[in-house]
């Protein structure tokens, strides 16, 4: 018979109820390959890299490939106590966007947003940069209005309420924060050319902000 996990608050019923949803066969054991689908369940907004480091934290020594809920559940909730994976806010968004845009059309061409997307940072998947381009792009001028895309985003998060559609929302808010990322990664990246003191110093800072 297998032991109870003790539960003593409630950011510890969360992880478990969202763990239990994907133990398929009840035995408090998820496929590693689910991690990250709970991870963003929960809220967070992990890299691949984030991703496996709970898993090489959390995996099963005896039983390799599968994570038990009492190693996941308190390595989780000390990750959730220190406010790590969190999405980047829209203020933040929005300044990487407008460093991108220097002459504030307030707008981004689609073959720039593509660009940076595939090449810089954390790169997007095909699928991933598609579904982003499909909400993003106006299908009038074929650019990125920018700041209507990030509001686009915010009233997803708070109007949707299914489940199908709480998911969802949870995979834009991995979308944009990794816009953040990858926007001022590019940008940094290629300052470095001849970069004065003050853009230095505005990306790094920037940087630090969003967690880099």
């Amino acid at each position: 018979m297998e032991v109870a996990i003790p539960i003593t608050n409630e950011l510890e019923q969360r992880i478990s109820d969202a763990f239990c949803i994907f133990d398929h066969h009840g035995d408090k054991r998820i496929d590693i390959r689910e991690v990250g689908t709970v991870l963003r369940f929960l809220g967070c907004v992990p890299t691949e890299q984030e991703i496996n480091e709970v898993i090489a934290a959390t995996e099963m020594e005896e039983s390799a490939g599968d994570v038990h809920l009492s190693k996941f559940m308190p390595h989780v909730a000390q990750l959730l106590a220190e406010r790590k994976m969190e999405p980047a806010s829209p203020e933040k968004i929005l300044a990487a966007f407008q460093i991108l845009d220097p002459e504030q059309k307030t707008y981004i061409t689609k073959e720039y947003m593509s660009k940076m997307m595939m090449e810089e940072g954390e790169p997007f998947t095909q699928e991933e940069l598609d579904e982003m381009l499909a909400v993003a792009i106006d299908p009038i001028t074929g650019n990125i209005p920018y700041e209507f895309y990030i509001n686009q985003l915010m009233v997803s998060r708070i109007c949707i309420r299914t489940k199908f559609f709480t998911q969802f929302t949870l995979y834009l808010h991995s979308i944009r924060t990794r816009i953040c990322r990858n926007c001022t990664m590019y940008l940094y990246l290629h300052s470095l050319q001849n970069p004065s003191t003050s853009q230095r110093i505005r990306f790094m800072s920037l940087l630090q902000d969003i967690g880099l």
